[in-house]
């Protein structure tokens, strides 16, 4: 029995081969995995005493050969096979433990060039990994360190014989390597469409590591994991450390990105409160801890078991308001030590931590949705409005506080779910109406919320006390399709309206604007979230 052995990664790999060499297995190999077993004093056959030919091109070619591909492709039960290759002088390969050039490793380094990453694509191991693996009736195949001692142990008991291997064992092992090989070939693809700033693929192929399993999905009956892009950005949620709290769910995760792409919108300091993945309290202020009052005061019935996300380091005044109810989950770039002693006594509560949380998503940045037979992919929706192209369409025009009103207000209705509407005042969410099937639907709820501010609350400085909505703006991700959001805007005592436009009515709404005495403003920019 022969077995070639030709790894990047090297760990077991000493041992592995002396556990072959004691079963009478002659051992092949190439470069580095030849002088590493050379020098652990194995027994080992270069690759080109088995080809006739010098490897060559700086180790590009060396395993592309029929005495290799022959004695590894070549089925065992077929006598015309196995004369054919008996006529060529071709031995059977029996064995390919074979782990593949450190791609990933190589472009995770942040100053790797384009020629550097492309050195670094295997060739010659996927091929054999994939020869191999097609033969998996007659060739064990390896791919992963970890599957060296249950090799091992099946070869003893079979007394050193591949073919006494159990064919379930070389059926799991096959799929591992068109597996390993389809996500390689995947991370490569990937990086080259990111590189060359590719749009979207014409066959997709996406790459990710499991980073753990979940206790469950969105409901108890459902398996779950957590998956990592091979290359995340720094300021992703993956990167994020866990600095006390229980195993996070898949609910917490799913609604702590949801967060976190609302207050990448922000730069000021600013929190957001998000319960089932929708925003139900922001707040931005001169600092974090007038910000999160904010973010309590808008809505202090939602904010329970939800999650904050702040985007400056949480002091111990925060952290004292935080700890005074329960939140499932605080996301911040860091916490002070105090801050951080005052919230680990509540031990159900999860302190993320994630450096550059601030950061701006960069352009190319995908959404996928999963349908039944398919995928939707889009460009994710980064942009918010063009300053220049906002256009006042009624009467009366927005003071300069309520047009900085009606951003923060776009920002914030941007990342709800359809059809939806914000409420705001003061930088703060006085009412948030998500998904509802009409949009005056959403209007009611957003309205009929705010109830929750507190009327002798001063989170910054200045009276939040707007029960009756007076003086406050409106923001909606979409057009108004009849003019009847207007008019119960109007009822509610709001003075300002920001939307795209863009409804066969727009007319209608404008002139009940004019006749209501509110100012609203066109964006002509859609942000939908379905």
């Amino acid at each position: 029995m022969r077995a070639l052995i030709s790894v990047s990664d090297k760990t077991g790999v000493i041992e592995f081969a002396k556990a072959l060499e004691a079963l009478d297995v002659e051992i092949i190999s190439t470069g580095g995995t030849y002088k590493a077993l050379e020098d652990a004093g194995v027994k080992v056959t270069g690759i080109s005493d088995v080809t006739g030919f010098p490897e060559c091109l700086d180790g590009r070619v060396k395993t592309l050969h029929p005495a290799v591909h022959g004695g590894i492709l070549a089925m065992r039960e077929k006598p015309e096979h196995m004369q054919q290759i008996k006529d060529l002088g071709i031995e059977t390969i029996d064995v390919i433990a074979i782990n593949l050039y450190p791609f990933k490793q190589t472009i995770r380094k942040p100053d790797v060039t384009l020629a550097e990453a492309i050195e670094n694509i295997d060739i010659g191991g996927p091929t054999m990994l994939r020869s191999a693996a097609k033969n998996h009736k007659d060739v064990l195949v390896i791919c992963d360190p970890k599957d060296y001692t249950q090799v091992i142990t099946e070869l003893k008991e079979s007394g050193g014989e591949a073919g006494g291997v159990s064919y379930d064992t070389k059926y799991r092992l096959a799929l591992k390597v068109f597996e390993h090989t389809a996500s390689y070939d995947a991370m490569i693809a990937e990086y080259l469409r990111q590189e060359g700033d590719i749009p979207l693929p014409e066959n997709p192929t996406f790459t990710f590591e499991k980073i753990q399993d979940l206790r469950y999905g969105e409901n108890p009956h459902q398996h779950a994991s957590y998956y990592a892009e091979v290359r995340p950005r720094a300021g992703a949620l993956v990167n994020a450390k866990q600095l006390h709290g229980k195993e996070l769910s898949f609910n917490n995760i799913n609604d702590t990105n949801g967060a976190l792409d609302t207050l990448r919108e922000f730069d000021e300091p600013t929190v957001v409160a998000v319960k089932h993945a929708n925003p139900c309290g922001v707040g931005s202020a001169g600092d974090i801890h007038h910000a999160y009052l904010k973010a309590y005061e808008a809505d202090p019935v939602s904010i329970f078991g939800g999650i904050v996300a702040a985007n400056r380091i949480i002091d111990a005044a925060t952290a004292e308001e935080i700890g005074k109810i329960f939140v499932e989950i605080v996301i911040a770039p860091g916490f002070t030590d105090e801050a951080q002693e005052i919230l680990t006594k509540k031990p159900s509560i999860r302190l993320l931590a994630l450096e550059h949380i601030n950061d701006k998503l960069p352009a190319g940045q995908i959404d996928i949705k999963k349908i039944d037979g398919g995928l939707l992919i889009q460009d994710k929706d980064l942009e918010l409005y063009d300053d220049e192209a906002l256009v006042v369409v009624t009467k009366l025009k927005p003071t300069e506080k309520e047009l900085e009103d009606l951003k923060f207000a776009m920002k914030v209705v941007k990342h709800t779910k359809s059809n939806a509407i914000v409420i705001a005042y003061d930088k703060m969410t006085l009412g948030v109406g998500p998904g509802q099937t009409n949009r005056i639907g959403s209007v009611e709820i957003a309205v009929k919320g705010t109830g929750a501010a507190d009327p002798d609350a001063d989170a910054s400085g200045e009276d939040i006390s707007l029960r009756d909505l007076n003086g406050s703006v409106l923001a909606s991700d979409a057009f108004f399709p009849f003019d009847d959001c207007v008019t119960a805007a109007a009822a509610a005592g709001i003075k300002a309206i920001i939307q795209p436009g863009g409804s066969v009515r727009d007319e209608d709404s404008i002139k009940r604007a004019d006749e209501l005495g509110i100012a609203m403003v066109f964006t002509g920019v859609r942000h939908f979230k379905h």
